[in-house]
């Protein structure tokens, strides 16, 4: 059965460099609490940019799912949805991509 992979990278609101920090750490602190609470989900890091290159996004979510199914699941699991409403107000910009691999 193929892993799920899904990946999302935002960029945050922030009218500081202090409070975009705040944003980030908000964000990687309500993702991380997911761990252990999701069915199906193996995997879960955030990564952020450090770059500083205009077109770079702040923030990037990676994350396996067992299947298809389990990221469908997670897409309206309570716990995911408690996420999306923390962070929701500080996105300015949403990217995804979602894709199969075969395991090992």
């Amino acid at each position: 059965m193929d892993v799920i992979r899904h990946i999302v990278m935002w960029n945050l609101a922030g009218d500081s460099p202090e409070e975009k920090r705040h944003n980030i750490d908000l964000l990687r602190r309500s993702f991380h609490s997911l761990l252990g609470r999701i069915p199906g989900l193996r995997h879960l890091e955030i990564g952020v940019d450090h770059s500083g290159v205009d077109y770079a996004c702040d923030v990037v979510l990676y994350s396996e799912f067992d299947s298809q199914a389990a990221l469908d699941a997670y897409a309206t699991h309570p716990e995911h949805l408690r996420v999306k409403a923390e962070i929701g107000a500080m996105r300015i910009s949403r990217h995804q991509v979602d894709y199969a691999v075969q395991p090992g």
